[in-house]
């Protein structure tokens, strides 16, 4: 709520439309990136819903801090991973600025920098907090590949 004038009939209004489900949520959000194109998709508050919470798609998501040296030690390590499974067509390596955004989904807890999870397409409010492992590619990657629903295989494979 932020009237421009406060009385009680403004906030008798707010608690009646709050009660009606018309309010809509302020969420703090940078803008919506015009190009997101890369192999790590970039969240911002208002896109988490329609990119992590999108149920055709798995999503491994990191949650950062500009200034986290972790964070910006796993960057390269990260873009890595986004490029080695690009070709994934349900699957998406995502990243979003915990500091200047919004989690509007209250099951992605973000307590340290970095917090990344794997949030699979069926289970969106169910994801799978990364623990325990090295922050590195091969670690990230078999995290992935021991969570995602499916894999298009690789000619290798075939």
């Amino acid at each position: 709520m932020e009237p421009e004038e406060f009385d009680s009939d403004v906030l008798r209004q707010f608690v009646l439309a709050f009660k009606k489900g018309k309010l809509k949520p302020i969420v703090k959000s940078q803008p919506v990136p015009k190009n997101n194109k890369g192999p790590v998709k970039v969240v911002v508050g208002k896109t988490f819903d329609t990119i992590v919470m999108d149920p055709k798609n798995d999503v491994l998501i990191e949650f950062y801090a500009p200034w986290c040296g972790h964070c910006k030690k796993l960057e390269p390590v990260y873009t890595e991973l986004g490029k080695k499974y690009k070709n994934e067509k349900n699957l998406i390596i995502a990243k979003m600025d915990a500091t200047a955004n919004d989690v509007t989904n209250d099951r992605y807890k973000v307590e340290g920098f970095p917090t990344i999870y794997f949030a699979p397409r069926d289970k969106k409010n169910n994801p799978i907090k990364f623990e325990g492992g090295d922050r590195d590619l091969e670690h990230l990657s078999k995290f992935i590949e021991e969570h995602v629903i499916k894999l298009s295989r690789t000619k290798e494979e075939l």
